[in-house]
């Protein structure tokens, strides 16, 4: 059920603390879990947790989210993990001090990120049960 005071894109309503918090415990309204607010949840756990513990905390914290709305079948391990690494990237490129201003850097993580997927993975990524369930690292174009 949607909350009528929340459009898809006000998560910005939410400190970076409220929004990581109620992403933790299960109460966040899924419609505001957008392809967005992944990449900011992945940008607040780099900076205060380094990328590979943001990597692990992410997994674990999704996993919980997806089960608890009953959508398993959502969770897919590879992009997840590949998502903390392409955010942990454009982090080290950039000077942004806060989430919205690196999509404003770097607005293909935004727009283009199915792009950004595909060029390490090609899009065959999205239909492996391999890729869903276990982590796959990118054959065409390492992360670095």
């Amino acid at each position: 059920m949607k909350d009528p005071k929340f459009g898809i894109n006000d998560h910005f309503k939410l400190s970076d603390h409220e929004f990581e918090k109620v992403f933790a415990d299960c109460s966040l309204p899924v419609h505001l879990f957008n392809h967005e607010a992944h990449l900011r949840l992945a940008w607040i756990k780099i900076k205060k947790l380094g990328s590979h513990t943001a990597e692990q905390e992410i997994q674990k914290q999704l996993k919980n989210y997806v089960d608890h709305y009953g959508a398993s079948e959502k969770y897919h391990v590879t992009l997840t993990v590949a998502a903390v690494k392409i955010v942990d990237h454009f982090i080290r490129k950039s000077e942004a001090s806060c989430f919205k201003s690196l999509l404003q850097e770097f607005p293909r993580l935004k727009h283009n990120f199915r792009d950004l997927i595909e060029a390490h993975y090609g899009d065959t990524v999205y239909e492996s049960d391999d890729a869903r369930l276990n982590y796959m690292a990118p054959p065409i174009l390492p992360f670095t």
